[in-house]
């Protein structure tokens, strides 16, 4: 049964109660509106679909994304975590004022395509959205704040596009490598190789350890990857001859077992090796333009399909999770297929 009762500041508070069922409260500025969320709560009760909603109601999207930071983005690997505080600043931003429940897919689909004119990569907004996405799957499943749809399920998704293939073209090679040299610490050099010989990936050389190495086998095994699960890459010659140098260096520190370093942070603890600002000074040194370091790992995967390896000896060096992310460089075997076919 409803009651609508007038409160002293002239607003209206509609109470619905039944047995079986906690009390429904609500606060309207106007009568009309309590009387029909009575109703309407009234109606949900009857046909056992009621949920109490006051949790999402007065939760902000900002709130929200502030306590899955704490509680659900540390679980993640370090290189998805930066990604999520960088997702959650702008998801703030532009809906953050919103309360959960309020949030709509038109808003949401706004919001895409906003930041689509902003001149942000497909891939930039779909990740935003995913984020957005478990962030609602999170408070229907694990925060009972009384949601029961995840709007961002009705909102289509940017396409995927076609991938970024950028490769070191005439002696680009020889003009970064130069230029990393001239940094004063050797470090910088050792990982710009080591990723352009081995495929790895930025985050897989940066904590790169002596137990990850087998000079002897010339393979180095990751226990840690993004697809979580172990991978074994094998060293070509130039890698090998890298890693001698990095094992050889003279001033490596023994309170560490990274073989890419930093300075030591809070607790004596040394993190990874920073590398972002000396390398994009080498870049500009180098005068290479529109490149990125992930791009290294596209020119070595490149040089391995040139190099005749099968689809699936590429993707077990490289950890590539499925042939489809291989098929951008399948034009590479052009001529390969052409003598293949010559005599039929």
């Amino acid at each position: 049964m409803a009651t609508i009762t007038q409160t002293k500041s002239a607003t209206w508070k509609a109470m619905v109660r039944r047995k079986g069922w906690p009390p429904a409260i609500k606060t309207f500025r106007l009568k009309k509106d309590a009387e029909n969320w009575a109703r309407a709560t009234e109606d949900e009760i009857m046909r056992g679909i009621y949920v109490l909603r006051d949790g999402s109601e007065n939760v902000s999207v900002s709130d929200a994304l502030e306590r899955y930071l704490n509680e659900i983005t540390p679980t993640k690997k370090p290189t998805t975590q930066q990604g999520n505080i960088v997702q959650a600043k702008q998801l703030k931003s532009k809906l953050g004022q919103y309360s959960l429940a309020v949030l709509n897919s038109n808003q949401i689909a706004a919001f895409r395509d906003q930041r689509i004119k902003e001149g942000k990569s497909n891939n930039t907004v779909r990740l935003e959205l995913a984020l957005l996405s478990h962030l609602y799957n999170t408070a229907i499943r694990e925060w009972g704040l009384g949601l029961t749809v995840n709007p961002v399920t009705n909102v289509k998704k940017p396409s995927a596009g076609k991938g970024r293939i950028r490769r070191l073209e005439d002696d680009e090679e020889d003009r970064l490598i130069s230029a990393c040299r001239e940094h004063s610490n050797p470090l910088l050099t050792w990982i710009v190789q080591l990723a352009l010989y081995t495929a790895m990936r930025k985050t897989e050389v940066l904590t790169l350890t002596r137990r990850n190495l087998n000079m002897t086998k010339r393979t180095v095994t990751l226990y840690d990857t993004k697809n979580d699960y172990l991978r074994t890459v094998p060293m070509t010659k130039k890698a090998h001859r890298v890693f001698e140098e990095v094992l050889n260096y003279q001033f490596r520190p023994k309170d560490t077992e990274l073989l890419f370093f930093g300075e030591p942070g809070a607790g004596g603890i040394r993190k990874p090796y920073t590398m972002t600002k000396a390398w994009q000074k080498s870049l500009k040194k180098a005068g290479i333009n529109e490149f990125k370091f992930h791009d290294l790992r596209h020119e070595a995967t490149s040089r391995l399909v040139e190099a005749g390896l099968s689809d699936q000896e590429v993707s077990s060096i490289t950890g590539h999770n499925s042939m489809q992310m291989l098929r951008r460089y399948t034009h590479l075997r052009g001529g390969d297929l052409v003598r293949k076919i010559e005599d039929i």
